[in-house]
């Protein structure tokens, strides 16, 4: 196994590690949703909590690509962390795609039919924050706080990372936002937590694999 898989597992879940910050970060959190709730915005609140939905599917896949392997996931985070999570996945993390989810969909247009230099705007606004998040994960990459071992997986393939790992993310919750009635957005976002509970399940609790 890879030296980074290894320190991000020696951390994994280990609670002696925790720091006072991660509480004023989750408060923050709060507060970003809390507004939107206040305002009944239900499309803002829907659309982040996919992003972060479609995150966790990401990481437990990342996290099982680690065990099946033996040797690295995608992407790791053997760094400081005040809680390791996931083997690519810490709580800084974690509370940051919280909060990314809900501030894009600010981003978007009233009119969906609305175009950016002849695109539609939700396929451009996604992939254009998809290239911003790339280029923050190779500034962490280049300090180490973010771990690459396979050499498909890197800036020399920096389109995979953008089709895999980010674009994805935006997709969804920019979809999410978009479904007409309220009560479907929230039926596609528990969809989604539904299926990772299942996962997590499968994955976590009974073959112990993350």
């Amino acid at each position: 196994m890879a030296p980074s898989a290894q320190q991000a597992l020696s951390i994994l879940r280990d609670s002696s590690r925790f720091e006072w910050y991660v509480i004023p970060f989750l408060l923050v959190v709060i507060y970003v949703y809390f507004v939107d709730i206040g305002k009944k915005d239900w499309s803002a609140v829907c659309a982040g909590l996919a992003f972060w939905g479609m995150d966790w599917h990401a990481e437990i896949w990342n996290a099982v690509i680690a065990h099946a392997s033996g040797y690295a996931p995608l992407w790791g985070t053997p760094g400081k962390t005040a809680y390791q999570i996931l083997i690519g996945l810490n709580i800084e993390i974690s509370l940051m795609f919280l909060i990314m989810g809900i501030a894009a969909v600010k981003l978007l247009p009233a009119d969906r039919s609305t175009g950016i230099i002849g695109i539609p705007n939700r396929l451009f606004i996604s992939a254009l924050l998809a290239v911003c998040c790339i280029l923050v994960e190779m500034v962490l990459n280049a300090v180490g706080a973010l771990t690459w071992e396979y050499w498909w997986w890197s800036t020399r393939f920096p389109f995979l990372l953008f089709l895999v790992a980010y674009w994805p993310l935006f997709l969804v919750s920019f979809r999410v936002y978009d479904i007409r009635t309220t009560r479907a957005k929230v039926g596609a976002t528990a969809a989604l937590y539904a299926w990772n509970a299942v996962l997590i399940l499968v994955f976590g609790v009974v073959l112990r694999w993350i």
